[in-house]
């Protein structure tokens, strides 16, 4: 026992006190309080729309929340994307005064806050600036009514360092990674689900805890065409000539000709603006003439479109895009503009259906004060709130957003076979006999998908099947696990049509929308629906029990949760898709618009934990927002289209929404809506079709879901090609493979959720001083060791791939080796996609399989890729339960060491029931000259007996 002497017990005593209490400090008359998170400054009332009020929370030694207030207290509203931890040890940290300037340290970063301009930077402790707020502090305040209540458009200003890179802030369809000095809208769509968290090249990350319409990085609103002076195709000032054709089967039939300053088919009610009568699905529509800006520099443009879309600009195609009528998609580009000078514009637009649409907007040149800024808007807030995690790479700061917002929850291991789906199956007959012919066909499969209107026609939110297609929809699930060992995910909305007994019991407690009632507003089926208030936790617990009493006894295995955004009505503008979220429970429409995806997950994962907490949840929904990966939830890349460049933008699209912090990421395979050549496709279009989706495929294994859908063609392998096609013979071949790199797919799930990894990764999360690798956006890495190299374009056979520098690259197939830092033209025969394995990497690979669990890991082919040091951790568990949750669940390292040519298999760690305790390892070693590759048998292979405690293999 120590006894301290009265003196020193009193001064702890005292110092415990300081902990507690808030100690009112005076630096310059600006006074601040410490407590025991961190300090609060209150600035002296000053002109409106300035700072108050601004404290800065420490929450760990690397995550320092800012919240600043133009008014003298702060928000008591609850942050919906952050988690409360009361596990979470205090950090340590101190601050001092430094002329103007307060001082907050911690053991990783310092901050340094103007007691003067409220300007806050954020430095490592070697004094090196990772990120500092625009010199005035860069906040701003533009006080508003919205929904009848007072809140703040906010913005926050930051300054960007040189060559520094952005990433992150979910899916964007643009075909872009990194985002510096790109617009980026931060709002729900359909094909764009949003995430407000983005990492930098510079150390850091900033999560945006704000849940309104909201814009980043050169966040300046889009401008439209007006803003140039505009010049018709005689070249006379004013507007573009806007053409307006019919199309008959001979040739177009001019129906009018007028002058247009703006283009602007946004939404539905833009459609008013097309000449009387003329009905845009049977013609074409073509603006010429010319801009010219009053200023010089780079203008943003982006295009959003549906149907088929040109855009010449000085003679040169800048955009040949084709996108379902009903799903717009948006195109940007830079285009450097001299004042003064005209710039001829040629625009042409088949919009393939009544309902599609056209816009074409642009940003002028940032002015010169402006440059080298980035930041947030955000239309509705009562303060700024961000927090900033320091990192020493982007893993690390992923670790900080999952601190803040929830760890990503572990799948079950059969959701990383393949998934195959379709739009849609009509009956229980074509389910069974569609999972008979693969098993019959041994294609591996794990899960088949119900889209939606297995409900009776008139029955949407019913959640029951029909009978007359459905006779047993319990038998047939029933089925698909004891015969078929095949899991079924089901779609629900949160729709529901008027009539149903569901939408009465949900209308008669007041947790309806009631807008899209009130309008009386038919939906495309041609019935009145609308859907439930997502933000009522009493909502939420009644909609799963829905699903519960229809669906989960059923035995249904995962859930699709679709239109989350939520679309309740497609294709209206902002304002018109928040007055149909009325009434809400937690607020305003305007406030929380962004945030309907992540309380639509929680309910159901929080649901089916409360009814089944041993069996893991899995989620797959079309719209996502921070914090949703604890709810294990999946996010799909929504309704794209089925063309070439579609399929090119979803590498950009995964790699972004992976580096926003939200592991399991998805897309269509094949592409949502065809063109109608490939509806009923022969000639040439059936064989780009099948090449396509070929290629498609191939680059779909290498996701961190294994995930077919589409509308038609049909999309199961033989429906797609005869099994002597090629596009057969490929998609099986990555199908087997996909379940032969199980072991290390699983062991990447595995660290996700116990290291908050990302799957998917950008070549700058393991090559960040790379500079080279920073806006490659159409190659990644999946996991630690796989480059993956899709192929976008008809009949090609090879393409470009740059291999990052820092180490050597072997040829997966062949085992061939390339010196990094140097593009390679690769080899890309219509079988396979280019595949490269890093240097050090140690592979992990099973046998072929029919479903996930079919076969234990014994034995397991260890590829050890020599010529550097190098280290995997194999995760095992209990594959469906949530006992990993408890540390049911193995960890065995493998160290591989270049000097001493040796593989240590190190003690094993942990333990689960059914685990194998004694199993083989077969080590195949991967040399620069001995050409071993997954495709041949070259190289030996060595096999040892594993019986959990380490043992070396040396290299023969």
């Amino acid at each position: 026992m120590i006894v301290l002497s009265m003196k020193k017990a009193a001064l702890c005593a005292w110092c415990c006190l300081l902990v507690h209490i808030p100690v009112l400090l005076f630096a310059h008359h600006t006074p601040y309080s410490k407590d025991a998170d961190g300090v609060v400054v209150r600035f002296a009332p000053g002109k409106a729309g300035q700072t108050r009020l601004l404290q800065l929370r420490v929450v760990t030694d690397k995550i320092i929340q800012v919240k600043a207030s133009p008014d003298t207290a702060f928000s008591p509203l609850k942050s919906l994307m952050a988690i409360s931890r009361s596990d979470k040890p205090a950090a340590l940290w101190t601050t001092r005064e430094e002329g103007d300037w307060l001082i907050l340290k911690t053991a990783a970063i310092t901050a340094r806050l103007s007691l003067v301009t409220g300007e806050l930077q954020f430095a490592d402790n070697n004094g090196h600036i990772l990120l500092q707020e625009k010199k005035t502090g860069g906040k701003a305040y533009a006080a508003h009514t919205a929904d009848g209540e007072k809140v703040y458009a906010v913005t926050q200003t930051f300054l960007q360092q040189e060559g520094e890179a952005m990433y992150g802030l979910g899916g964007n369809q643009c075909g872009f990674v990194n985002l510096r000095n790109k617009p980026v809208d931060v709002t729900q769509y359909n094909s764009v689900a949003t995430i407000p968290f983005m990492v930098s090249t510079a150390g850091y990350g900033l999560l945006w805890d704000n849940y309104s319409v909201s814009r980043f990085g050169d966040y300046r609103e889009l401008r439209p065409l007006s803003d140039f002076t505009l010049y018709n195709a005689e070249g006379k000032p004013g507007g573009l000539t806007a053409i307006y054709n019919y199309k008959d089967s001979v040739k177009y039939n001019t129906a009018i000709q007028r002058e247009e300053n703006n283009i602007n088919y946004d939404f539905l009610d833009d459609m008013n603006r097309l000449p009387a009568n003329y009905k845009a699905g049977k013609g074409v529509v073509t603006w010429v003439g010319a801009l010219q800006s009053s200023a010089t520099g780079i203008h943003q443009f982006l295009c959003k479109a549906s149907g088929y879309t040109k855009l010449y600009i000085n003679d040169s195609l800048i955009m040949d895009k084709w996108r379902q009528p009903w799903n717009p998609g948006t195109t940007a580009f830079e285009l450097w503009m001299n004042k003064g000078a005209h710039y001829k514009v040629r625009l042409e637009w088949v919009p393939d259906g009544d309902e599609s649409f056209q816009v074409l907007r642009f940003l002028p040149p940032v002015a010169e004060q402006d440059k080298n800024q980035f930041g947030f808007w955000s239309e509705a807030a009562d303060q700024i709130e961000y927090y900033f995690i320091y990192g020493r790479n982007a893993d690390d700061i992923i670790s900080g957003y999952r601190n803040i917002t929830g760890k990503a929850s572990l799948l079950p291991k059969w959701a990383l076979g393949l998934w195959q789906s379709r739009e849609r199956y009509h009956s229980q007959e074509e389910i069974l006999t569609t999972v008979n012919e693969f098993r019959k066909r041994q294609i591996p499969l794990d899960n088949i998908v119900m889209d939606w209107q297995y409900w009776r026609p008139d029955q949407w939110g019913s959640h029951e099947f029909d009978t007359s297609r459905f006779p047993d929809a319990a038998g047939m699930i029933t089925q698909l696990h004891q015969q078929y060992n095949t899991r079924f995910m089901i779609s629900v909305w949160p729709k529901f049509y008027t009539g149903t007994d569901n939408y009465n019991l949900l209308n008669s407690k007041g947790w309806l929308y009631t807008k899209n009632i009130e309008n009386n507003q038919k939906d495309w089926i041609g019935y009145v629906s609308t859907f439930y208030d997502a933000f009522n936790a009493d909502a939420r617990k009644l909609f799963w029990k829905l699903m519960n009493d229809k669906l989960y006894t059923k035995k249904v295995d995962a859930w699709w949760l679709d239109a989350t955004e939520p679309d309740i009505y497609s294709n209206i503008s902002i304002e018109q898709r928040k007055a149909l979220m009325k009434p809400m429970a937690i607020g305003t429409p305007t406030r929380y618009f962004n945030t309907y995806p992540l309380l639509n997950a929680a309910g159901v994962y929080e649901g089916q934990r409360s009814v089944n907490a041993n069996n893991r949840v899995c989620i797959l929904t079309r719209s996502a927002w921070a914090g949703i990966q604890r709810y294990a939830a999946a996010v799909w890349s929504g309704d794209i289209a089925a063309r070439w460049h579609d399929m090119k933008d979803q590498i950009a699209s995964g790699i972004s929404f992976s580096l926003a912090g939200v592991p399991y990421w998805s897309m269509d395979i094949g592409g949502f809506a065809v063109e109608k050549r490939y509806e009923k496709a022969t000639g040439s279009d059936l064989d780009e079709w099948r090449e396509q989706t070929t290629r498609w495929y191939q680059f779909g294994a290498f996701c961190p879901l294994f995930r077919v859908h589409g509308q038609y063609p049909f999309r199961e392998i033989y429906n797609v090609a005869p099994e002597t096609h090629p596009a057969y013979k490929s998609m099986l071949y990555y199908d087997q493979l996909r379940y032969r790199l199980l072991p290390y797919i699983y062991t990447l799930a595995g660290t996700t959720w116990q290291n908050d990894y990302t799957i998917m990764r950008g070549l700058v999360m393991d090559y960040a001083a790379d500079k080279k690798a920073r806006d490659v956006a159409d190659e990644y890495m999946f996991g630690p060791s796989l480059l993956i190299n899709p192929v976008t374009a008809y009949k090609a056979r090879s393409r470009q791939v740059y291999l990052p520098e820092g180490n050597g690259w072997y040829d997966f197939y062949t085992g061939a080796f390339y010196k990094g830092g140097q593009t390679v033209e690769a080899k890309a025969e219509y079988e396979r996609i280019p595949v490269f394995v890093k240097q050090g990497a140690i592979l992990p690979v099973g046998p072929v399989m029919q479903y996930s669990t079919e076969k234990p890991a014994d034995s397991v082919t260890v590829w050890v890729y020599t010529g550097k040091d190098g280290s995997f951790t194999l995760y095992e568990d209990e594959n469906l339960n949530n006992n990993y949750e408890k540390g049911a669940y193995t960890n065995i390292p493998f160290t591989y060491n270049e000097k001493n040519g040796t593989l240590e298999i190190g003690d094993r760690k942990g333990a689960f029931t059914g685990m194998l305790t004694n199993r083989t390892f077969l080590v195949k070693w991967v040399t620069p000259t001995n050409d071993a590759g997954i495709d041949n048998s070259t190289g030996k292979v060595q096999p040892v007996t594993y019986t959990g405690k380490k043992i070396t293999i040396k290299m023969k």
